[in-house]
């Protein structure tokens, strides 16, 4: 059982053969109904690294199947070009967007794609091109170790109107002079889309240095604005997981594309009021409230998070100011006061313009 284009290779069979449906998981049902038989799925190269042995094993008991890998896409395409995997990002984007490459955007970097049919390749140079990076160096490998074996080489803005054909993979020398995302806390405010609420970017930097994000972890951002800390939190490791939590609906759309322009399109974004809006959501690590604070929102997650859980809340209002003095008092943890000023124009000079002052609690419950 396997795709046509693997089948077509076997030389001449006595055993009966089974084409492998589109979508992929169509065939699910058709291997599940095979139980009892000894089946061959034939799928390629290293089926455990952005292949179909995941998908296939999560269906059967682990002592139902044996798995033979040969050389993953990535091996070969290490092989053709001479590249160290260990220093080679490998990324699947047959199943994915393109904006998941956003946050590796630098020039230097190198990458190999895995792309979900030919039409793709010109849909990645283009996706490049518009992010300001169409002198990057594209390597387009179809059929790779098949008789059918094709190598392409071009820029990105430059690569030739030809049609590509599955099975593809491209390998990718960043280079250009688009916006690079940095890897530190506090990312450039110009790369969200806004319409004011949001966390400005030194405040930023703190909240998320409070939050200290691990690898695997899931955070609540209540209030969630523009999206930038939930985004942010979910930049620091491709494991971690984020829900961002907004009352109006033009926020939530807002918040949604600027996940998905800058690559974490995984955030999950629920539109209401906390705490409401928390009911069924899976148990966070760690909290930020950056808008709808209140005593009974502060009360509902006391008693609703475990303990261990990481909150962190922002104010800006006297009332707001004063809950949190309250509630730190009551729960303990840490307040800080960020007072910052901007050089601005004044009349001829220049002077400083103050914005409003930041309280922060800090607390693990």
């Amino acid at each position: 059982m396997g795709p046509p284009r693997h089948l077509a290779l076997l030389p001449r069979l006595e055993a009966e053969t089974l084409d492998w449906p589109v979508p992929f998981t169509a065939g699910l049902p058709v291997l599940k109904g095979l139980r009892g038989r000894r089946v061959v799925v034939l799928v390629s190269g290293d089926p455990f690294w952005f292949g179909a042995g995941t998908v296939i094993a999560r269906e059967f008991a682990r002592e139902d199947w044996d798995a033979l890998p040969g050389p993953s896409t990535f091996a070969l395409a290490a092989a053709r070009l001479g590249w160290p995997l260990e220093h080679t990002l490998c990324l699947g984007l047959h199943a994915a967007p393109m904006t998941r490459l956003r946050p590796h955007l630098a020039p230097g970097v190198r990458a190999v794609l895995l792309l979900r049919e030919g039409e793709a390749v010109q849909d990645l140079a283009r996706y490049l091109s518009d992010a300001g990076f169409g002198d990057s160096r594209l390597t387009v490998m179809e059929a790779l170790g098949g008789p059918r074996e094709r190598i392409t080489e071009a820029p990105a803005h430059r690569l030739p109107d030809t049609a590509f054909h599955h099975p593809v993979a491209v390998a990718v020398e960043i280079a250009g002079t688009g916006a690079v995302v940095p890897r530190a806390s506090g990312i450039d405010d110009a790369l969200f889309d806004s319409d004011g609420q949001i966390t400005k970017r030194p405040v930023r930097a703190l909240a998320l240095s409070a939050l200290a994000p691990r690898p695997g972890e899931t955070l609540w951002d209540i209030g969630g604005g523009s999206g930038s800390i939930a985004i942010e939190w979910l930049l620091a490791d491709p494991s971690t997981q984020a829900v961002s939590i907004e009352a109006r609906s033009d926020r939530t759309a807002r918040i949604g594309a600027n996940a998905a322009r800058l690559g974490v399109d995984r955030l999950i974004v629920v539109e209401g009021e906390a705490p409401a809006a928390l009911e069924g959501l899976s148990p966070p690590q760690a909290v930020f409230i950056g808008g709808g604070l209140s005593e009974a929102l502060l009360t509902d997650l006391k008693s609703r998070l475990a303990p261990g859980t990481r909150l962190v809340a922002h104010a800006v209002t006297l009332e707001s100011e004063a809950l949190l003095m309250t509630w730190s008092e009551r729960a303990g943890g840490t307040l800080l006061r960020v007072e910052l000023s901007e050089a601005g124009p004044l009349g001829p000079r220049r002077g400083w313009k103050a914005a409003y002052p930041v309280v922060q609690w800090r607390v693990v419950l």
